[in-house]
């Protein structure tokens, strides 16, 4: 089925006017997971997924053990003061006897439970003369004892195919004696601006030109993701240029434009995606990033993004974020939008979901959001002053000061 087939099914579906849900739901319904994989070792694993269930074939702890430093006893014996001292349990280097009627043995944290003993006694409230040892009234049976298998379970399954290896995850995967796993190959994306009126960094400005920005805040954007990245720069505005770049890149797996997708911009940008491929364009009931792309061009995915700074990051940050993490393999959740009091009146009007960038800050006991000031699609101080998005729902008109608001914290979208 094609892609236009596949996104004209869904309910609520029209180019012309999509919701941000809308977009979302169109997007994911077309894209596959990669499924190649490769063996690493767990140290080069960190932030790579998972392409395999992680089923413990040992115990952890492998044997009940101390959770702290004191006098492993029977229970049963806390009656019959004092205790007698036999011996000591050291971690790896267990004490090989077994309690009798009233004995104890010194025991440290990890140390393996002598045998005959179900409970530890820290050794702060402990009394002791000699081998004499007394403990006070007070004590519950089983304390500080960690049980074999209480953290895994040989059989169980810990983690699962589709996880983002994190540094636990990888100290876990340690802890089971495992030197390698299993992981999806990264997933590549190449990318490239358009337009002649950008500049190179370090190139003096000609009149009406800008410097190229967007570039840097895409491969800052996909860094954080982990995605092996193809920058392929500037394509100046000319047929045989874009057709090369557009072909050069779509042997990735995922490729990103930015500009030549808004009404009045070179039209033969949009001929040349549907030449090649099968592309449709929206005008996404949202601000900023109203004009958008999305399609294939052979087995590329193609995501063309709006020209202006802020409309790139916030269409990246809305659609093509979750997109590569899907393509990734990833079984993420989607971000949650937690909720602030708007610090100040927010101009709104129904019909659009509004992306307003947001200072979140604590007033006292309350969490509270203002905006940074200017909200223009060009204006890119406002990505870097703020700490989250303000998201106005699509049917939310404006928002007056104390009322709630949704915010999307920036920490957490790599």
């Amino acid at each position: 089925m094609s892609i236009a087939q596949t996104v004209s099914c869904l309910d609520g579906y029209d180019p012309d006017a999509l919701r941000v849900d809308k977009a979302r739901e169109a997007i994911l319904a077309c894209l596959t997971p990669i499924n190649d994989s490769e063996n690493l070792k767990i140290r080069e694993a960190l932030g790579r997924v998972l392409s395999q269930d992680i089923v413990p074939h040992i115990d952890v702890p492998a044997h009940d053990n101390s959770a702290m430093d004191g006098y492993a006893v029977r229970f049963s014996d806390l009656e019959k003061q004092p205790l007698k001292e036999i011996g000591t349990a050291l971690a790896g280097k267990p004490f090989h006897g077994k309690l009798g009627a009233g004995e104890c043995v010194r025991i440290m944290t990890g140390a393996v439970m002598p045998a005959g003993a179900d409970t530890v006694v820290i050794q702060e409230v402990v009394k002791k003369e000699g081998e004499r040892v007394t403990i006070p009234a007070g004590q519950k049976k089983a304390q500080n004892v960690r049980y074999a298998g209480e953290d895994l379970k040989v059989g169980t399954p810990v983690l699962r195919s589709g996880k983002l290896l994190t540094p636990a995850d990888i100290g876990l995967v340690a802890s089971l004696g495992m030197g390698e796993v299993r992981v999806k190959r990264r997933l590549r994306v190449a990318f490239f601006a358009t337009g002649d009126e950008l500049a190179s960094i370090g190139a003096p400005l000609k009149e009406g030109e800008v410097y190229d920005s967007n570039r840097y805040t895409l491969h800052g954007m996909l860094a954080r993701l982990g995605v092996e990245i193809v920058d392929m720069g500037v394509v100046r505005d000319d047929p045989a240029a874009l057709e090369s770049a557009f072909l050069l890149a779509s042997r990735q797996d995922v490729v990103i434009t930015t500009g030549g997708v808004s009404v009045g911009e070179a039209d033969f940008v949009k001929q040349l995606m549907a030449k090649l491929g099968e592309v449709l364009f929206w005008k996404i009931a949202m601000r900023p990033g109203r004009p958008m792309a999305f399609g294939k061009i052979g087995n590329a995915f193609l995501f063309g993004l709006p020209g202006n700074p802020v409309a790139v990051m916030v269409t990246f940050y809305q659609f093509v974020r979750d997109a590569l993490i899907h393509l990734s393999g990833r079984n993420d959740d989607a971000l949650p939008l937690l909720k602030a009091v708007a610090a100040e009146n927010l101009r709104k009007v129904p019909g659009r979901t509004e992306y307003q960038r947001g200072i979140l800050f604590r007033d006292q006991d309350q969490w509270k959001v203002r905006t940074t000031g200017q909200q223009g699609s060009g204006v890119l101080r406002s990505m870097s002053e703020a700490n989250c998005f303000i998201v106005i729902e699509h049917e939310r008109a404006a928002v007056k000061a104390g009322e709630l608001v949704s915010v999307q914290l920036f920490e957490g979208l790599a």
